[in-house]
């Protein structure tokens, strides 16, 4: 069974912090963890998608719900 993704609460925070705190959270994964981000910053729907492309991660989902943006993220083997 697969461990549950840990989840990094970045409610609150302003730009550039949510795509700071989500690098160095995804940095301490092993490749293929999963880390799923919550963010109020609508900067954070451009942000966090456009840094995965960079490191070459994955956003393997997105929503929204009453103003908060869930991101379920995956770190890429050999990032």
């Amino acid at each position: 069974m697969a461990e549950p993704s840990p989840v990094l609460d970045l409610r609150g925070l302003k730009c550039p912090l949510p795509v700071l705190r989500t690098r160095k959270a995804l940095a301490a994964l092993s490749a293929g963890a999963r880390l799923t981000v919550l963010c109020t910053d609508p900067m954070s729907a451009i942000d966090i998608p456009h840094l995965m492309h960079e490191t070459g991660n994955e956003v393997e989902g997105r929503e929204v719900t009453d103003g908060v943006l869930t991101f379920r993220l995956r770190k890429a083997e050999g990032c």
